[in-house]
């Protein structure tokens, strides 16, 4: 009886390729079955919260020059923290809002892509176009993506995608389950195979505070309270000291957050002894970066609009850098507020230095809330405007179903609030005329992109919205 393979080639068997008449070559994982197990990592990560993703492509960075200190304290732990006097896994770089967290995460991880130190970064963020960004579900995935991409972590990745194919249920496991199976079993297998010296160092994570919380049952029902943020941030932040304590994970691991209380009880009680605290305060010298930062800026508009090398006054500068009290997010909302007005550079400022300054406030941020509030007034329907602006950030109200590689619910696209809320075409575009320094809007052209703030600071302005 006859073969039904006699003189075969190239037959595709699932699992099996290349199977020959005279010479059997059996693979068993195949490179249909690589495909298949990135495919089903690929469907569980948060794309966006790559720190190159286009997503991220408005993010903030650090002006040139600027927040050099304390980028370089971060490098410096990562490169050569084992030589210090009680060398720490972690670094908790924390402060408050709008001082600059982001941005210097960002600025980080280019200057470690450069060096060939970076393993994975991970950027979470509330107010993404991406519900994944917000999402604990993703994170692990997400740094298992990475090394599998990771030219130097090959035999790392061939451990992840094998652990993939055993287990394509992982993603629906919980965090420590899925760190153990992705992450720490493949570092396992490779033991035998030291860490070379062209392996990555660190792992950046930024904004966990904006990590929101995960519901797996009725939210409705009395009988059940709903996950907090708080639960799942901490869950979060344990399956990475697990990882940093583990003596086959090789990475160090930088955490960017506000100094919220569960973050905060979590590195002071459960990690203190792993964990390397930088706060960003005055010893960082903020004022001399903001000060370098608006040079940059006023330099370009006296350019633009032919203005003398003396303008604006020395005592104009300083009184910005005094209402910004150490918050980076004043003079970027005070930059992109001159820059993207075509009236006359003067009276934008007197604009500004008419708002309630630092010293007739109590609370620190209320400059910010001041200059919300005028930039949101000089809008031609202020009204409206802000109406609008709560709609689509502060009350959700604008929410898809969720797209192919997320779950829960994602910003809609501008075209379509535009579309729904307009009462005649242009009508949004209009009442958002004024207010480009503090929403990115797509263009009439992009039918995908969500608005965006700029900052979250904005939808947790008292009285701005």
């Amino acid at each position: 009886m006859s073969s039904h393979f006699k003189h075969a080639r190239n037959v595709n068997i699932e699992g099996i390729t290349n199977i020959s008449a005279n010479n059997y070559n059996l693979n068993h994982y195949s490179e249909r079955s690589s495909r298949t197990s990135i495919e089903k990592l690929r469907e569980h990560i948060a794309a966006g919260a790559l720190h190159n993703s286009a997503e991220r492509c408005d993010a903030p960075k650090c002006h040139p020059e600027t927040r050099v200190v304390v980028q370089d304290e971060v490098v410096s732990w990562i490169c050569d923290g084992d030589g210090d006097d009680e060398p720490k896994d972690i670094m908790w770089v924390t402060g408050p809002a709008g001082s600059g967290k982001t941005a210097i995460m960002g600025s980080v991880a280019d200057t470690c892509q450069g060096k060939g130190i970076l393993g994975a970064t991970h950027f979470f963020s509330s107010f993404s176009g991406s519900a994944n960004r917000r999402s604990k579900r993703y994170f692990v995935p997400t740094l298992a993506y990475q090394f599998v991409q990771h030219k130097a972590l090959a035999q790392v990745a061939a451990q992840i995608l094998s652990a993939v194919e055993d287990n394509p249920a992982i993603f629906e496991q919980n965090l420590e389950v899925q760190l153990d199976q992705l992450i720490l079993e493949p570092l396992r297998a490779c033991r035998d195979r030291p860490p070379l010296p062209e392996w990555p160092k660190v792992i950046l994570i930024d904004g966990l505070d904006e990590c929101e919380a995960d519901q797996y049952h009725d939210t409705t029902r009395s009988d059940i309270s709903p996950r907090s943020k708080e639960e799942d941030q901490t869950e979060i932040l344990s399956v990475l000291k697990k990882a940093a304590s583990d003596p086959d994970f090789p990475f160090r691991i930088v955490i960017a957050s506000r100094p919220e209380h569960a973050i905060q009880s979590f590195f002071t009680e459960v990690a203190h002894s792993v964990t390397r605290k930088l706060f960003l305060d005055e010893k960082y010298n903020p004022d001399a970066d903001m000060a370098l930062f608006l040079e940059n800026k006023f330099a370009s508009i006296r350019r633009r609009c032919h203005l003398p090398s003396s303008w604006p006054k020395e005592d104009v500068r300083q009184t910005l850098i005094s209402n910004a009290s150490g918050q980076f997010i004043y003079v970027a909302t005070v930059g992109r507020f001159m820059e993207g007005s075509g009236e006359d550079p003067d009276q934008l400022l007197n604009q500004v230095l008419q708002l309630p300054g630092i010293k007739a406030c109590a609370n620190p941020l209320a400059p910010l809330d001041a200059l919300y509030r005028h930039i949101l007034n000089s809008s031609p329907d202020p009204p409206l405007g802000t109406l609008w602006l709560n709609l689509i950030f502060r009350e959700g109200y604008f929410q898809t179903d969720s797209g192919k590689y997320y779950h829960g619910p994602a910003p809609a696209p501008a075209t379509f609030v535009r579309l729904y809320l307009g009462s005649y075409t242009g009508q949004v575009a209009y009442a958002f005329r004024s207010l480009n320094s503090l929403v990115s809007t797509p263009s009439m052209e992009d039918h995908d992109s969500p608005y965006a703030l700029y900052h979250k600071s904005l939808a947790e302005a008292q009285n701005a919205l």
